[in-house]
């Protein structure tokens, strides 16, 4: 529901929010409350005063129409198919996220604008980049990501030019976004500082990979944090996803963002924080394992992929990762459209879907945990693997019998300790503007935080349910070839085995 409210500025934001905005229009949102709108947002996201015509407005369309659930990284957005409350749109975190951007920086802004020389141009670029940082995610968001393209793109994700740093191919959907941002602004005449453009795409692509080195770094963190992954976009989905699927949420950001000070063009944490930040991966990693990787939720993901490998090549959805033009009107409604037509050229896609709304889907045999001693060096398990393993006993197993998943679950820095770098950049408990950043050792914490950091989840379906006998079996003389053990943690039930 968007509504006027008629809002008081108060004394400590009058120089953020000038006398004239008094005016805001304001969204409800079910994990932040009421979220308002400053005027110069209003020509990317309506043209009109009434929710309906809101949502019409083409300049907001590629927002709603790709409206699967917000799952960036390995995050998936079949997740509503096990838990059913995860229904919300990736235009609901989009705004949480500008929210929370927005409550960060005048937050710092209050406590350190006139030393960092914060001026309202980078409030505005900083909750501009946290509305618009996942405009370029495709239908399913990650699965069409790293599931689906690799397989029709030869092992590859995005395949177009993208003009940032000395990127020659576009790798994400951040990097899409860029493209986006660029084909809205310019498809629908939006007047805009083309420098407020400029630092926005480059707030969006902010990476590990990719670390932006310019003046007032600590806004690029913000939204996207490269350096040691604590930002609004974590913020915002971790409680909001824990929300829809009922699981509650342990980890609450007001605390980090009350305390967050920039030391060093850094934004740095107070050292009783760590544990709290600690709790923001580990939420996130459970996510992962709970959620996004449910071995259902996988299954049918599994299945849609195969849809749309199969209805790629007469749709034409890969092609359209070329021209944001194009791409924009590919969104989860496509599983429609191949359920509904009558080409004969898509009947394998609608009996694969057909399947799924029967809940015949894929059996999920077994799984185990790669031992932590072989993770350096693991290659990913293939169908082709668990076929070799299988032993003669009458039917023999094709590689189109299988389906292998392997999840990847960690804390956002693989093998490594992703508060290394919290860890060296701690604050005392003062709110001092002299403050010098210090560093402790994780054990000087707790002895209760982890050792290890990563898990690889390998799991293997069989897409015919007389067939999971005989793909369990083949799944066991893999680890013992592999391991010499098997690592799985129980047998596959023989309940399970004996389905037709």
């Amino acid at each position: 529901m968007i509504t006027e409210h008629r809002m008081t500025t108060p004394a400590h934001t009058i120089d953020e929010i000038s006398l004239e905005r008094k005016l805001l229009k304001h969204v409800r949102d079910n994990v932040h409350g009421n979220i308002f709108l400053e005027p110069f947002l209003s020509e990317i996201l309506m043209n009109y005063d009434n929710i309906s015509s809101y949502e019409k407005n083409l300049e907001f369309e590629p927002f709603t129409s790709m409206s699967g659930n917000r799952v960036p990284e390995g995050r998936q957005s079949l997740t509503y198919t096990v838990y059913p409350g995860a229904v919300h749109s990736r235009f609901e975190h989009s705004l949480g996220v500008y929210w929370l951007a927005g409550k960060a920086v005048d937050i710092i802004k209050k406590y350190q604008g006139t030393e960092l020389g914060i001026e309202h141009f980078d409030v505005q670029t900083v909750k501009l980049a946290g509305l618009l940082h996942d405009v370029g995610h495709g239908p399913f968001s990650h699965m069409f990501e790293r599931g689906f393209l690799p397989l029709v793109l030869n092992g590859s994700t995005w395949i177009h030019p993208i003009l940032i740093i000395s990127v020659k191919a576009c790798r994400s959907h951040e990097e899409m976004s860029v493209k986006m941002i660029d084909y809205i602004v310019d498809e629908h005449n939006i007047e805009m500082d083309p420098e407020v453009i400029k630092k926005v795409k480059e707030m969006i692509t902010a990476s590990p990979e990719y670390p932006s080195q310019r003046e007032n770094q600590f806004l690029y963190d913000i939204v996207a944090n490269g350096r040691n992954g604590i930002d609004v976009d974590k913020f915002d989905y971790i409680e909001r996803d824990n929300r829809a699927c009922g699981l509650g949420c342990n980890f609450q950001p007001d605390s980090l963002m009350e305390s967050m000070q920039v030391v060093g063009d850094e934004i740095c944490y107070r050292a009783k924080d760590y544990l709290t930040i600690h709790k923001l991966f580990t939420t996130r990693a459970d996510l992962h394992r709970t959620v996004y990787t449910h071995a259902k939720v996988k299954a049918i993901e599994l299945m849609v992929i195969d849809a749309l490998v199969k209805a790629n090549p007469y749709l034409g959805l890969a092609s359209s990762i070329h021209q944001p033009s194009e791409f924009w009107k590919v969104d989860d409604s496509i599983i429609k459209t191949i359920e509904t037509s009558s080409r004969k050229e898509l009947k394998e896609s609608r009996d694969l879907i057909l399947r799924i709304r029967r809940r015949d889907i894929y059996q999920f045999c077994n799984e185990f945990s790669v031992p932590k001693e072989e993770l350096q060096y693991f290659k990913d398990i293939t169908p082709q693997d668990i076929v070799c393993s299988q032993e003669a006993n009458g039917i023999t197993l094709k590689e189109d019998d299988v389906v292998v998943s392997n999840v990847k679950i960690d804390l956002t820095r693989g093998r490594q300790n992703p508060l290394e770098s919290v860890l060296k950049n701690l604050l005392n408990q003062d709110y001092d503007n002299n403050q010098e950043k210090f560093s402790i050792s994780d054990h000087c914490i707790s002895h209760l935080l982890p050792a290890f950091y990563e898990d690889m989840i390998v799991r293997v379906y069989s897409k015919k349910p007389e067939l999971v006998g005989i793909v369990s079996a083949a799944f066991e003389n893999l680890q013992l070839k592999k391991f010499g053990r098997k690592a799985q943690v129980h047998d596959t039930p023989e309940k399970k085995k004996r389905r037709r």
